[in-house]
């Protein structure tokens, strides 16, 4: 066991600890110290990919997915939507490029982020205060619930690691830090875990949540498409091509003029720009809002001031420009991954995220599901707590999307999950992943 000694700084528990990571595997960590050790050793060259190419190849993988989609009807009645297929072939073929051709291709994000911004922007402007009351118990329960999944994700992730043989705090890594948390969540915490001597809790973090990404993806539309299937479940008819909009009485609607169109392009911008600068003054302020809350927030006040004063916004192109931005976002998010981080410990991962589906799935279905009235609203509702309970916040809108396309749109839903995401998920992360670091356990 001296390799293990080597591992554990004097602050951790004696005894038996073992590096998560075991095995055959490629450790991103061990290649990083084998360059600066034998610099002889080639590393693997790094290409920049610009804006615009970065949005061109995830277009592309976009037209490519399409027909992949519809040529397989599995695909569709899985409820995979097609941003999510495009993305993870992109991403394995970044993969096999790095594997065997020593060279990674870096995607710029600036893009990206703004057609986040510019989707939550949509769902604000498609939201009115009528729509805002849904919230109040329904948001409450969704909070309740959220705070049990991560209880529950914790504890798992702490028993996979002593299945291992690892210190508890590769278990938090894992669990909900990953899986709720995100990439950028989990490498935050594995600087702290890597602090207390856990030389392979950044490896391990980005593993983990790289692999929550893909497969809360890839089984949150199919379980929540079952669960709709299963309760015979529909929603309101409608002609509304966005999902999260409420259903208006079909008629027959003339595409908008072009003068209408840059008109809605000059709101949704402007809506950006604004929340960037709510932003900017609450950080001033000593507050840290995530910036696609402040931009759904300020399209909230722009369509009701709108509403009030008498002003008719055409919520046709406001729409359409949601749902692109939303699969354009989620097709360059995923294509982002570095899937060769999930060689070493690729086991115990595979066995944890398997688990967290079945807990996270259980606790939607037999808990979130029966308290919200098992209505349609509460089976989308799931499947955006399936998503960013397994994924990302994303993942949910893009779960929630791809459902109630098929199904019937859900306004109430999409609100709860935005609301629950933005305000709740992270502060009440921090505090149980805090609260699972002051156990004996950890010392």
């Amino acid at each position: 066991m001296k390799k293990a000694r080597h591992l554990a700084a004097p602050s951790l528990p004696r005894g038996k600890i073992r590096p998560f990571f075991s095995g055959r595997g490629v450790c991103v960590a061990r290649t990083e110290s084998l360059h600066r050790h034998h610099p002889q050793v080639p590393r693997p060259v790094t290409i920049p990919v610009s804006e615009l190419e970065t949005l061109a190849v995830g277009l592309l993988a976009l037209v490519i997915a399409n027909p992949i989609v519809r040529r397989i009807p599995l695909l569709a009645r899985l409820n995979v939507p097609v941003p999510v297929i495009g993305g993870v072939m992109v991403a394995i073929v970044m993969a096999l490029l790095y594997r065997f051709g020593d060279t990674t291709l870096e995607f710029s994000s600036g893009l990206r982020d703004f057609f986040l911004l510019v989707f939550f922007t949509t769902v604000g402007l498609s939201a009115k205060f009528s729509a805002l009351k849904a919230g109040g118990r329904p948001l409450v329960i969704l909070c309740v619930v959220t705070l049990i999944l991560l209880v529950a994700q914790n504890l798992v992730g702490i028993a996979v690691a002593a299945s291992v043989g690892a210190h508890p705090f590769y278990g938090l890594l894992i669990d909900s830090v990953s899986f709720v948390g995100g990439p950028g969540t989990a490498a935050a915490w594995a600087k702290e875990a890597q602090a207390m001597g856990l030389e392979n809790a950044p490896a391990v973090a980005v593993g983990a949540a790289t692999l929550a990404v893909v497969v809360g993806a890839m089984v949150s539309g199919p379980i929540t498409g079952w669960l709709i299937g299963r309760s015979k479940l529909r929603g309101a008819p409608g002609d509304s091509p966005a999902s999260w909009v409420a259903p208006v009485a079909a008629k027959s609607v003339p595409a908008p003029p072009i003068a209408t169109v840059m008109l809605t392009l000059l709101l949704i911008v402007g809506a950006v720009l604004a929340g960037a600068a709510v932003n900017a003054w609450a950080r001033s302020a000593g507050f840290v809002l995530p910036g696609f809350l402040t931009a759904m927030l300020v399209g909230v006040a722009i369509t009701n001031v709108a509403d009030a004063i008498g002003a008719k916004l055409d919520f046709a192109p406001i729409e359409r420009g949601g749902e692109i931005a939303l699969q354009a976002f989620l097709v360059m998010y995923l294509m982002s991954l570095q899937l060769w981080t999930l060689g070493p410990g690729i086991g115990p991962l595979l066995a944890n995220v398997a688990v967290q589906i079945v807990v996270t799935t259980l606790i939607g279905i037999f808990i979130l599901f029966r308290w919200l009235g098992r209505d349609y609203d509460a089976a989308v509702t799931v499947g955006g707590f399936l998503g960013f309970g397994l994924s990302s916040m994303p993942v949910a809108m893009a779960t929630m999307d791809g459902v109630a396309l098929r199904f019937g749109p859900s306004p109430k839903a999409f609100l709860l999950i935005a609301l629950a995401g933005s305000f709740f998920v992270d502060l009440a992360n921090a505090f149980v992943v805090k609260s699972f670091l002051s156990l004996p356990w950890f010392r």
